[in-house]
């Protein structure tokens, strides 16, 4: 019995001890911890910088906000001037197709070549100037070249335009003053198949000339180049 009551107050006692030490040790650790305080100075400082901060991002706010404006105005701006290249571009085309269809303009392009030639065959009966071409028959091929969508025609390789004439004189004729001997080739330039088949329709030019006793060939062409026209001769 005595021994464990001695048992019991040793126990308690270092249970005492033990808790005395443990609340010095927090207790003393408490006073020494360092304890952070800022001067006024410092305070006048962080509040400084903040202040500083809060300006430039709204600085920065108002930057980002012009640059949008800015590239909001850059392309308005390139489209104003897509728009006008646009049509620039549109009337310079214009502008070279007028040249074109009046002849004042080099062209190249696909086309077709019609060589009117005078009869290989003439009977000893008949006159000659029956069998030879004349003005009726080039303009003939000319005008249902024109009416089919042809962009330029030349004659013996002379471009003609919409004031040019054509005239006989004698075994030739004289296209803006100028004289040709037959054959006479007729290019023009357009699309192919649908000048060719212009000519060719039944009961058309082709068949019209043949029946004058001229001789027609007509031949499609990848690449025909005529030359601008020349002032017609006084």
């Amino acid at each position: 019995m005595r021994r464990q009551a001695r048992s019991r107050v040793l126990l308690t006692f270092i249970c005492f001890v033990f808790g005395t030490m443990l609340g010095f040790s927090y207790q003393h650790a408490k006073e020494e911890a360092p304890r952070r305080q800022w001067s006024d100075s410092e305070w006048k400082k962080e509040y400084e910088y903040r202040s500083a901060l809060i300006a430039l991002q709204k600085e920065n706010r108002s930057l980002k906000q012009q640059l949008v404006k800015k590239q909001d105005e850059l392309a308005a701006w390139e489209k104003k001037l897509a728009e006008k290249q646009s049509n620039e571009a549109g009337l310079a085309k214009e502008a070279e197709q007028l040249r074109m269809h009046v002849g004042k303009a080099r062209v190249k392009g696909k086309g077709v070549a019609v060589t009117l030639s005078d009869s290989s065959y003439i009977p000893s009966e008949a006159s000659a100037t029956d069998y030879i071409v004349h003005e009726q028959h080039v303009w003939k091929v000319v005008h249902e070249l024109l009416i089919s969508g042809a962009e330029a025609v030349a004659i013996n390789g002379q471009r003609i335009s919409h004031r040019s004439y054509i005239v006989c004189n004698g075994p030739v004729i004289e296209v803006d003053g100028t004289q040709h001997a037959a054959p006479f080739v007729i290019s023009a330039i357009g699309d192919p198949d649908v000048l060719s088949s212009a000519l060719g329709l039944p009961g058309g030019v082709v068949d019209e000339l043949v029946e004058d006793h001229v001789d027609v060939k007509v031949e499609k062409q990848e690449a025909i180049v005529l030359d601008p026209v020349f002032a017609p001769k006084p």
